[in-house]
């Protein structure tokens, strides 16, 4: 195989290819230059084995790039959030006719949400809709609660997080009300439905998940 390789060419060969022909010492050296340059990680005894066993293939070996791990954009913590006051409402933004069209969007919101408010609907599916339902926008009302300041005040809610309900009435005041030991009553097309303030101390966002049993009496 090596004499084959390193075998110059014959005169007659040489002047069909138009080629220079050169000694077998110059074509050794020539061979084995290319190899280093073509195969760099093999060493001299692995290149002689190639050329005694078997055909070589020359290959292009590039490097590696690294794979950069992308960084992953984090979030603001609820403490980052209360100190920069995101979800604060400016004074000048606390006016009851600016969030009518969040009322009337809520209730196109929840008339879709029980395929259309008929007199023969259910009271008892509406009750289930909207215990899951996102209540931003709802017209809301305390009805009854430990605290008698509570009692009657009646707004659209605009923020709803664990505990409490803040609601903007008509007199353009923002109440926070607490949920628990209070009853609020949501109405919509004549269907009112009834929130029981201690049982529902939890975030919109996980009330969709939540199974609410029926219970016959709940107590404030």
């Amino acid at each position: 195989m090596k004499s084959v390789i390193y075998n110059a060419l014959a005169q007659k060969e040489a002047q069909e290819l138009d080629v220079e022909p050169v000694g077998s010492a110059r074509s050794e050296a020539f061979v084995k230059a290319f190899l280093r340059r073509s195969l760099p990680r093999m060493s001299q005894q692995a290149l002689e084995d190639q050329l005694q066993r078997k055909a070589v293939v020359l290959e292009y070996f590039t490097r590696r790039k690294r794979r950069e791990k992308k960084k992953k954009c984090k979030g603001l913590s609820a403490r980052q959030r209360r100190e920069l006051r995101l979800f604060d409402i400016k004074p000048e933004q606390q006016k009851y006719s600016l969030f009518l069209p969040l009322h009337d969007l809520w209730k196109q919101y929840i008339r879709d949400l029980c395929n259309g408010l008929k007199p023969d609907t259910q009271p008892q599916m509406i009750q289930a809709k909207l215990l899951k339902a996102d209540l931003h926008g709802a017209m809301i009302s305390v009805t009854k609660s430990k605290c008698p300041s509570y009692v009657g005040v009646t707004g659209i809610l605009l923020q709803e997080t664990k505990h409490v309900f803040k609601i903007i009435s008509k007199d353009d005041r923002l109440r926070v009300i607490p949920k628990l030991n209070s009853v609020f009553t949501v109405e919509i097309d004549g269907f009112v439905s009834y929130i029981y303030g201690s049982k529902f101390q939890l975030r919109a966002s996980e009330r969709s998940a939540k199974k609410f049993k029926a219970k016959g009496t709940i107590d404030l």
